[in-house]
């Protein structure tokens, strides 16, 4: 029992070795940006790791006053919540479907929705582009939610994963009891998928609001700007306000670390079941 503990002990001690300079480098970039967002420019950039003298939260109020903070979190908030919305629905629905119906034909359409993972984004950019100019659905939040929509896939995927796992009697009690196609989804199926639509919302949310390049290529007008746009508009191209700039970048994160320590359970819940169900 003694030497159990003792070699419990060690472990302990050569894990908080590793971990902890490790937590210490991981920590350096979060305490770079919060420090010097409490600083002058001349003071960012002659000391940037060094701790404010005198904390100076002027650039949070300049900041405020000069850029559209609440409008760009509207947009943000607006084109997150619809798209991640549309994306779990498709992608729910479709894994319903073709988990349901294994029929030859859809399980050719599944492996045919696995070229999406291949394909990059960058090379389907200008034909898309330009169906959304046809369709006036450039410079559109809503037009921005539909490109976000393709995102389906990835939900369909992980979705579909954990779908095939579900103890089909119950659903094959519910097909006998009346239920048709529609009932068996909404009332039975969403149900217990659950866990895994908690985890996939979560993964999408945090791509989309941290999203610079999708917004930056349909967005033109500023008062659709999302939040990371904004935090990039305060580089200039011959100048850099350093406090602004490392200011934005607080204020862009501060809503995803919150929403990420709140939902990290589901997260992990819905890891956790797929892994024993699978």
């Amino acid at each position: 029992m003694t030497a159990i503990l003792s070699r419990l002990r060690t472990r302990g001690w050569l894990t908080s070795a590793y971990m902890l300079p490790l937590s210490a480098v991981m920590a350096l970039p979060f305490y770079y940006v919060l420090v010097n967002t409490l600083k002058t420019q001349a003071q960012t950039t002659g000391s940037p790791l060094a701790l404010p003298t005198s904390p100076d939260f002027s650039t949070y109020r300049r900041v405020l006053n000069q850029v559209p903070v609440a409008a760009a979190f509207a947009n943000t908030l607006y084109v997150t919540v619809f798209s991640v919305a549309l994306m779990v629905l498709i992608g729910a629905m479709a894994a319903y479907a073709l988990t349901i119906r294994p029929t030859r034909f859809n399980r050719r359409f599944g492996k045919l929705l696995l070229l999406a993972f291949v394909v990059p984004t960058q090379s389907t950019l200008i034909p898309v582009y330009q169906i959304f100019v046809k369709l006036g659905l450039v410079n559109s939040l809503n037009g921005l939610v539909l490109v976000y929509s393709a995102g389906s896939i990835f939900c369909w995927f992980v979705i579909q994963g954990y779908m095939a796992t579900l103890p089909f009697e119950v659903i094959e009690a519910a097909r006998l009891d009346g239920c048709g196609p529609w009932q068996i989804f909404w009332r039975i199926v969403l149900p217990l998928i659950r866990p895994i639509l908690a985890t996939v919302a979560v993964f999408q949310t945090m791509w989309i609001w941290n999203d610079f390049f999708t917004p930056n290529v349909y967005l033109s007008d500023p008062g659709k700007s999302t939040i990371v746009l904004e935090v990039y508009t305060s580089v200039g191209q011959f100048q850099v306000d350093w406090p602004a700039f490392l200011t934005l970048s607080v204020m862009a994160l501060v809503p995803m670390v919150v929403f990420f320590v709140a939902v990290q359970r589901h997260i992990m819940s819905g890891l956790l079941s797929g892994a024993v169900k699978g």
